[in-house]
């Protein structure tokens, strides 16, 4: 099956104009996401879609492949679709163009369970929240799933709630909550065909409440397959979060 990762970058973020072209360590932003996408042992072709000539330019002095879309999608998902419509592949890959640090596993791990089981249309990934104002916090997207590792619900609020233990002030410090709370990762895998369908939906009700694309599937009553990964992502929604990331490349030595 052939995988095509495609990497949604705007120009125009509200909160970091020019984000994807932020300098890390020297390089674009959208570099760095892309490198780490070509990465991934089971993608095929990696393409940057954005509505902005300065981003085109940048990457194609790096040697990657970007292609122009329109400046009216509201949401990467749009973007994405658009390129989607003139390519010949099985699976699309959603990459966020400002997940720096995302991990080749990662990508590969989402990846997986669509290239083992034809009837799943959907795939995403999460890891284990650690940390307490994390749970509370609502950028931060917490999602549940069922048994079979299907998503029940994504939510920025802290689900499940483990009644009883946060009765306890300051739960999480004092080890009350054995409950695990998994954060999603904004990476999804598409099949194709499911991909343009998803973008043709209309906006719902608990995903406009909750401001959480991925809803739409699931009031459509679609599955989404969600993997816990072991490897964390950190994204970058405003410039104060460039410390961060070069904090962690400093620890890590890349």
């Amino acid at each position: 099956m052939s995988v095509i990762a495609i990497i949604p970058a705007r120009y125009g973020s509200t909160r970091f104009p020019g984000k994807s072209l932020a300098l890390i360590n020297g390089r674009p932003m959208v570099q760095w996401v892309h490198e780490r996408a070509k990465r991934a042992k089971l993608v095929d072709r990696v393409i940057i879609a954005t509505d902005d000539e300065r981003i085109v330019n940048a990457v194609s002095a790096f040697g990657g492949e970007a292609l122009m879309t329109s400046a009216d999608h509201s949401t990467g998902t749009d973007r994405i679709a658009e390129v989607a419509q003139n390519l010949t592949c099985d699976l699309i890959v959603n990459i966020q163009g400002d997940e720096p640090l995302i991990h080749p596993d990662m990508i590969d791990e989402a990846i997986m369970p669509l290239l083992q089981d034809a009837s799943i249309p959907m795939g995403t990934v999460c890891n284990t929240l650690k940390d307490r104002d994390e749970a509370f916090d609502p950028n931060v997207v917490k999602v549940v799933f069922d048994g079979q590792g299907f998503a029940l619900y994504f939510s920025r609020a802290p689900i499940p709630w483990d009644r009883e233990a946060w009765k306890i002030p300051d739960a999480f410090r004092h080890g009350a909550v054995a409950t695990t709370l998994h954060k999603h990762i904004g990476l999804y895998v598409y099949r194709r065909e499911f991909l343009l369908r998803f973008a043709s939906m209309r906006p719902t009700h608990l995903e406009t409440i909750e401001k959480l694309e991925q809803l739409r599937a699931l009031e459509n009553g679609h599955k989404i397959m969600v993997v816990v990964s072991s490897h964390e992502s950190f994204g970058v929604d405003i410039p104060e979060d460039l410390s961060k990331i070069l904090k962690r490349l400093h620890k890590t030595g890349e």
